[in-house]
């Protein structure tokens, strides 16, 4: 049998436009385009249902656009390398085309089988870079040029046309519960697919954007006035590649005269700022895979190892903690799967220092938890603010503080805990010193605020003066590093200062 057909391996990169892989396949010769819903990966404990619904709407709109070629996809279930040589024996399978995956550690595994098997069957797999993530980087020095080079590079254009393949290849899309997957309502989720990201990309530059740079902060506002192209970049129905130069197309098109010129020329390069961030976080992952699993730091090992409370666990994971402001955004993000940065950023740092509860399992809530779980962001991030990196600023956030600086009338508060509705103004940040505390139906604080925060602190601060820690602190940021230098805000207009949450904190709000 003559190997003829170039396989097209979907992975999270669910469109044909700037789709390199089916472009380059396209010129080659027949193309069999192939989503493989694997059971194994939905079975992992950062998968969730909401994940799955996501995927599958954004799937049926790729299942219409490459019908629309000529050659509709095909969608299979199962363990890729089986499902690959099963392909491979029946039709004969001339080369394997696919966009590469920083994903988690299961995805990793796989992608080594694949290989493997790809190799013994001597069949030649040609992976491309979905970002600016680089495999096998040597060196950070440049990266950030470089990123630039990647997204500035033409975008690959859809084929022209698919050739039928003549026979009837299964298109059924599964079910979450067809994949092991629990029911997971999440109604005011996003919906998936290209054309829902095209509108928000539109969206975000012409109208919504504008003040993005000044509230992406709060959750009252950030819904609105961030992008929410995370998903569809995580799952790919939009190209980062796409984004950038829409970003910097309408960047050059503001003249000094349009309405609102200063602001959106700030929000804007902010914006842009914050695309060199994704890929910089997803580097740290790409290059040192373990992160999610074990602290990058090792002074940190045992820190957390035990969870003597696992009741705190489950208070947080259920928005019960006692803590208002807290508790809305855990249930702002069940209802969304979607939360603005900064309140990600508090989320995880009130479970490692006010709750003391081990990283993995808290990121492992949250990461079901998003819509847009990114592996290669969340991982560094959760140890970000855990403060197991030995190279961040250990920043413990106040949530009383947190939310009369981004809710101070608590309207935010109020519309996720409806058991605070009785509570009178000046006490919706700390309920429990309101005289009718006793008539709510809502917990008291789970731990005293000052003294959880400064007991970690405490802890985290005396791990940071041994004699071992500085060393390898060092040689972590060689690796990691971010080159702050190289990744500027450029063109940030004449007198508009760098707030100091765009140096150093806020920056994967997309």
């Amino acid at each position: 049998m003559t190997a003829c057909l170039q396989v097209v391996w979907f992975k999270k990169d669910l469109r044909v436009a700037d789709h390199r892989p089916l472009s380059l396949a396209a010129a080659r010769g027949p193309v069999l385009p192939l989503y493989i819903a694997e059971p194994g990966y939905w079975a992992e404990p950062d998968a969730s249902g909401r994940q799955w619904d996501f995927a599958a709407e954004s799937l049926a709109e790729l299942r219409t656009a490459l019908a629309a070629l000529g050659q509709p996809l095909c969608i299979m279930v199962g363990d890729a390398a089986s499902i690959l040589a099963r392909l491979h024996e029946a039709h004969g399978i001339a080369a394997l085309w696919s966009h590469q995956e920083t994903g988690n550690g299961w995805t990793f595994a796989r992608d080594r089988a694949v290989a493997a098997w790809a190799r013994q069957a001597g069949i030649a797999w040609h992976e491309f870079r979905p970002f600016g993530v680089v495999r096998r980087l040597r060196s950070r020095d440049g990266w950030a040029q470089a990123w630039d080079r990647e997204m500035a590079a033409p975008q690959a254009p859809a084929p022209a046309a698919l050739t039928p393949l003549g026979r009837h290849w299964p298109s059924r899309i599964p079910t979450a519960a067809d994949l092991g997957l629990a029911s997971d309502p999440c109604p005011q989720r996003q919906r998936g697919g290209r054309v829902a990201g095209l509108a928000a990309l539109a969206s975000f530059l012409s109208l919504r954007g504008r003040d993005y740079r000044f509230e992406m902060s709060s959750p009252r506002t950030a819904f609105r006035s961030c992008s929410r192209l995370s998903p569809h970049l995580t799952w790919g129905t939009l190209s980062m590649r796409e984004v950038a130069q829409a970003s910097q197309a309408r960047l050059a098109a503001i003249t000094d005269e349009a309405p609102d010129a200063r602001n959106w020329r700030a929000s804007l390069i902010s914006f842009m700022g914050r695309q060199h961030w994704h890929c910089h976080f997803m580097q740290k992952l790409e290059d040192e895979p373990r992160l999610e699993f074990e602290n990058l730091h090792p002074a940190y090992d045992g820190l957390r190892q035990d969870m003597p409370e696992p009741h705190r666990l489950e208070a947080w994971s259920r928005g019960e903690t006692g803590f208002p402001f807290i508790d809305a955004c855990m249930r702002a993000l069940d209802q969304h799967g979607w939360i603005n940065f900064r309140m990600r950023a508090m989320l995880m740092s009130f479970a490692s220092y006010h709750l003391w509860l081990p990283w993995r399992e808290s990121g492992l809530h949250l990461a079901r938890k998003f819509v847009d779980y990114e592996p290669g962001i969340h991982w560094p991030q959760v140890q970000m603010q855990s403060g197991t990196t030995g190279i961040n600023t250990i920043r413990i956030y106040n949530p009383v503080k947190q939310g009369l600086d981004k809710d101070p009338e608590g309207r935010f508060i109020r519309s996720y805990v409806p058991e605070l509705a009785a509570v009178p103004d000046a006490f919706i940040h700390e309920p429990w010193r309101w005289e009718g505390a006793a008539s709510l139906s809502y917990p008291p604080p789970i731990v005293d605020n000052a003294a959880a925060a400064r007991a970690a602190r405490e802890t985290l601060h005396g791990l940071r003066k041994a004699g071992s820690h500085s060393g390898v602190a060092q040689s972590i940021a060689a690796r990691h590093g971010s080159r702050r230098a190289g990744i500027p805000m450029r063109g940030r207009p004449r007198g508009v200062p760098v707030k100091r949450d765009d140096a150093n904190q806020l920056k994967l709000d997309l």
